[in-house]
């Protein structure tokens, strides 16, 4: 089995081959049917030896760990995290979303010193969705298993996932009947039963919820 805990072995591999930096991205709420899609970004500079004990992908940390983490996600390096609404959403498609969300994390990164244009962007997965948002071409790199195996790809996670799980929070104040305080807005029996019994909000994904659900709003 792969070992759950990441290392630095790729963004070495990648200063030794002559880049600045390593801008690692990670995305969170893809498949939520309502709320924002999140994207993380995490910058490390060539040089940086060590990473905060217990780091790990969002998604294999506990919520109490992840919120613990944190702080020292944020005191490691520069990050950031953009966002591309449930409108936007259903407008557009997820797919050009993430591209968005990603590209207004790196413009943030950016304007904070990060010189995003001279670094090697990580990028978990096989498809590069970052490229087509972009105005000027990037060094857009993808890796399969990189939320686990790379330590910047790991700390956009728990940035992206700490900050989309707060907002998600904020929302169930509004609107408690859908119970996203736990659900964060994916398709959880008790979000559908919201749904049912009350409709859909504008913080909805409406082109994603599922023709039973429609059916029992209708």
């Amino acid at each position: 089995m792969p070992s759950k805990d990441p290392s630095l072995e790729v963004e070495h591999a990648w200063f030794r081959s002559g880049a600045a930096w390593v801008i690692g991205v990670d995305e969170v709420g893809r498949g939520a049917v309502a709320g924002p899609v999140a994207v993380g970004v995490h910058a490390v500079a060539a040089g940086v030896a060590e990473f905060p004990a217990g780091l790990r992908d969002s998604k294999l940390l506990s919520e109490k760990r992840r919120e613990a983490i944190a702080p020292l996600v944020h005191a490691w390096g520069p990050g950031a995290v953009g966002f591309a609404s449930a409108e936007e959403i259903d407008a557009h498609g997820i797919t050009a979303m993430l591209g968005a969300a990603a590209r207004r994390a790196l413009l943030e990164l950016h304007a904070a010193g990060v010189p995003v244009d001279r670094a090697a962007i990580l990028l978990d997965g096989a498809h590069d969705w970052l490229s087509p948002a972009l105005r000027s071409p990037l060094d857009v790199r993808t890796r399969v298993g990189a939320d686990r195996a790379c330590a910047s790809v790991a700390a956009a996670s728990v940035r992206a996932k700490v900050r989309r799980d707060a907002l998600m929070r904020e929302a169930h104040d509004a609107h408690p009947v859908y119970c996203w305080d736990a659900n964060k807005g994916y398709g959880s029996r008790a979000h559908y039963d919201g749904i049912a019994a009350h409709g859909l909000t504008e913080l909805h994904r409406h082109t994603w919820i599922k023709e039973t659900a429609l059916r029992a709003v209708s």
